[in-house]
């Protein structure tokens, strides 16, 4: 049976697509990257029968384009993209460790260099992925001494299109108070409702000063 004769619920991009790549199953993934099959094969049989030529997918991660090419049905395109999607993976993994942020404190000190002897209020929007790992630290807004906005829905854009999973907010108080103040304890509340509407988390809301920070209570 072609992919494509499949009920739109059992197609692999499909599937992909409503569900995240964890969802589907190695020869899923791999029918998906070769996008179609071989003389009456559909991409599945052509992706099973790649896997089952190879071994395992670790020796298919480490496969040249040519030896791919010995599979009927895999030609240089075919052979090509699966080497290349392979070596992504090796050099995304060979990539320094991403900045990560487990607690408050991280967040404190990942914002701080931002902050401090500023002379205005600033608010600092931190993006992390699902392992706590710093996708996106940019500076949202900008205000006088004593007042800067949280741009409720300018935060959680930042978020998702940095494709974050949690995130984490800091602000100074240039006059050197920890305290909240009323509109801080508001935006606060409306960042957290706001990330549970789409699916994310809110970390922590923090106020930095000097060389102290103070947690905003949700």
């Amino acid at each position: 049976m072609r992919v494509k004769d499949l009920p739109k619920s059992d197609r692999p991009r499909e599937r992909l697509m409503a569900s995240g790549a964890a969802a589907l199953a190695d020869r899923e993934l791999l029918a998906v990257l070769l996008g179609s099959g071989f003389r009456g094969s559909s991409a599945l049989d052509l992706a099973s029968e790649v896997i089952q030529r190879c071994g395992d997918l670790e020796t298919l991660s480490r496969s040249e384009p040519h030896r791919l090419l010995t599979v009927p049905g895999i030609g240089p395109a075919k052979a090509a993209r699966v080497s290349a999607a392979f070596h992504l993976v090796r050099r995304a993994d060979a990539w320094p460790e991403r900045e990560r942020i487990n607690n408050t404190s991280d967040l404190a000190h990942a914002c701080a260099p931002l902050l401090r002897d500023r002379t205005q209020e600033r608010l600092v929007l931190v993006v992390c992925d699902i392992r706590g790992r710093v996708l996106r630290r940019v500076v949202l807004s900008e205000g006088g001494a004593d007042h800067t906005t949280v741009p409720i829905r300018e935060v959680i854009t930042e978020v998702l299109t940095a494709g974050g999973a949690m995130f984490g907010l800091a602000h100074n108080h240039p006059g050197g108070s920890l305290e909240p103040s009323v509109a801080d304890l508001e935006a606060t509340t409306q960042l957290l409702a706001a990330a549970e509407t789409v699916g994310v988390r809110l970390l922590d809301h923090v106020i930095i000063v000097d060389e102290a920070w103070r947690r905003i209570p949700t």
